[in-house]
């Protein structure tokens, strides 16, 4: 495959060979040798986006969205790669359960994809000993949805993290104080895994940060040297002082303009989406979450670049190179020859509004209906292989 007339996100004008999957040259004016050639007219290439925080609810609540679902709305939002949650039923506390999700989704071929484990046996808030056997490929745990509650269960599964080198991705909510006040829920809950990760040394990833307390805890702990990194959604990036309900809640706007800040002085380390796909049923019912995949790009890419004057280059790595790295993904994130084919074509400049009836994802729960955006995926490549076109 031979992609021609495209444009980094730093400008640069480039054609891009592809061979058996990778990267296998860049220059300009490449001509073709019988490969398949796609024009890209102009627009703009990018590393295949990788997600740090996504549900596709297998196995247990596939009526919302299942492994096909789910990668087809992630190609179409220029996913890659996404690292999926265990809150899903039963709870994802084992490594064949794991692998299942992982075989699965490699077997259709379209996103890949990690499955993280509970950090407590099916949620049960104080079982741990499952986490002492996990395989190599098993190295992200999180109980998110809930968080742990106990401090005395959190502190032994920040031992065993550091000693056997597994990250901890933190759902930050005391949920005996979110029934009052959701804000402090998360700042206390924020400052108690800081403590823990620079207490342990345990490698810790704080996911949907959401309030400006919080995110200034996790900058004073990294300039104290603790090892931390997080994650913002863009839903929290774009709405401010709205009652459409997730968890965390959508929060006010000095919130986000700290949220922002923080991106722009590099505490913050990722763009991810929490794409939670619901039901009419259940959302009606008051479920928590959105749907996120296919929006992610658009969103951030109108309001941190159009209209907070983020460069590209930079929302490119927030999205594909810093996330590669957290996960410790070898040979993605980045346009480099030598490195996986998982690319990303966009189309800037034309504004399109978004239609959640004509999304891949099995539901359709996004308050983003009807919004205007820049930053249109018009293609996505993984492996070398086309698996989403629009």
């Amino acid at each position: 495959m031979l992609i021609k007339n495209a444009k980094l996100s730093d400008g640069t004008q480039v054609d891009v060979l592809i061979r058996n999957g990778k990267i296998a040259g860049l220059m300009q004016d490449m001509p073709a040798h019988g490969e398949e050639v796609i024009d890209a007219a102009g627009r703009t290439l990018l590393p295949g986006f990788i997600d740090l925080h996504c549900h596709w609810r297998t196995p247990g609540f596939e009526y919302k969205e299942d492994i096909a679902t789910g990668s087809a709305a992630a190609a179409a939002g220029g996913y890659t790669f996404v690292n999926l949650m265990p809150n899903t039923k039963p709870v994802c506390s084992s490594a064949a359960q794991a692998h299942a999700v992982m075989d699965e989704a490699e077997r259709l071929g379209i996103c890949g994809a990690n499955q993280t484990i509970s950090i407590t046996e099916n949620f049960d808030g104080h079982t741990l000993d499952h986490l002492k056997s996990l395989p190599e490929d098993l190295r992200f745990i999180t109980e998110d949805g809930k968080g742990v509650q106990n401090n005395q269960v959190m502190a032994k599964a920040f031992a065993i993290c550091a000693q056997r080198d597994l990250v901890l991705m933190s759902h930050a909510e005391d949920m005996e104080i979110s029934k009052w006040d959701y804000r402090l829920a998360e700042n206390i809950e924020t400052v108690r895994n800081l403590h823990l990760s620079e207490y342990y040394g345990t490698r810790l990833h704080m996911c949907h940060v959401s309030t400006k307390e919080a995110v200034a805890a996790i900058g004073d702990a990294k300039r104290r040297g603790v090892p931390v990194t997080c994650e913002v959604t863009p839903h929290h990036l774009w709405f401010a002082d709205t009652d459409y309900r997730v968890n965390p809640p959508i929060r006010q706007a000095e919130d986000v303009e700290a949220l922002v800040e923080a991106i722009r002085t590099g505490v913050v380390d990722a763009i991810a989406t929490d794409h939670a796909p619901h039901s009419p049923e259940d959302k009606a019912n008051g479920a928590a979450g959105m749907i996120g995949l296919e929006t992610a790009f658009g969103v951030c890419y109108t309001k941190l670049c159009r209209e907070k004057g983020l460069d590209l280059y930079y929302l490119e790595a927030l999205m594909s190179r810093f996330p590669a790295a957290i996960l410790g993904l070898a040979g993605k994130g980045a346009i480099q020859v030598g490195m996986d084919a998982d690319l990303t074509l966009v189309e800037l400049d034309t504004p399109y509004v978004v239609d959640a009836a004509a999304m891949h994802s099995k539901s359709h729960n996004t308050p983003f209906d009807g919004v205007t955006l820049y930053g249109r995926v018009d293609l996505t490549i993984r492996g070398g292989r086309v698996t989403y076109q629009r």
